[in-house]
């Protein structure tokens, strides 16, 4: 977070004494765009700043900009840094009620839709790190779903899995010299159906993947 707020605010001085040393007159709509892209690029932190773009006739530039850094944002982030948050529309539900109603289903969209079954650890560690790759697998069907939607592909994320398996991988062999072979490991082309699916959902799929080994013994 710091190295976010840390960009924005380097952009914002550096923006600032641009403006002081123009010699010549600037118009305000290109440097919101240019506050714009900044606060993009650094989308953690743009609350943290209240910018303000003016005109100013007492410098060449005839423009000004200032800003001041929020508390109330910089207080909610130091609140919420490492924490798992949920917002919803439903006023009339306790917390529990959420958090319980979330992790059901969670715990269904698991199974069903990444078949993701219960595995029995000795260790902590090994405990750990099956929830971390559980809620990894999650939040990516979650990410995957948000794609869905906004590409005005429905709400299925099961739908969409399904389909994406049809494209497949192919490893390429080729011998060497030397007495071993090199192994490339090559994307299908997708038919015309998965290139527009992947179009609509603004992916690209690599040519080529990186194997473990890309040489092995014969």
């Amino acid at each position: 977070m710091s190295a976010s707020v840390s960009a924005s605010k380097d952009g914002l001085e550096s923006l600032q004494c641009r403006l002081t040393k123009s010699k010549k007159p600037l118009e305000i709509d290109p440097i919101e765009r240019q506050i714009g892209r900044l606060l993009q690029r650094n989308s953690r932190a743009a609350g943290k700043f209240r910018i303000h773009v003016k005109r100013d006739d007492s410098q060449p530039a005839g423009v000004s900009v200032t800003w001041r850094e929020c508390k109330e944002w910089s207080d909610w982030a130091r609140l919420s840094e490492g924490a798992y948050l949920l917002r919803s529309n439903v006023a009339d539900w306790t917390p529990e009620e959420l958090w319980r109603t979330y992790i059901e289903a969670a715990f269904r969209a698991e199974k069903a839709d990444l078949n993701l079954r219960p595995i029995w650890h000795h260790g902590d560690d090994r405990v750990e790190g099956h929830i971390l790759v559980c809620f990894l697998a999650y939040a990516l069907r979650n990410t995957l779903g948000g794609w869905q939607s906004r590409a005005g592909l429905g709400n299925s994320p099961r739908t969409l899995l399904k389909e994406m398996r049809k494209i497949s991988s192919v490893d390429v062999l080729l011998p060497l010299t030397n007495g071993t072979e090199l192994r490339l490991r090559c994307v299908a082309k997708p038919d015309e159906d998965h290139a527009m699916l992947l179009d609509r959902l603004g992916l690209r799929l690599p040519q080529r993947l990186r194997c473990e080994k890309a040489e092995s013994e014969m």
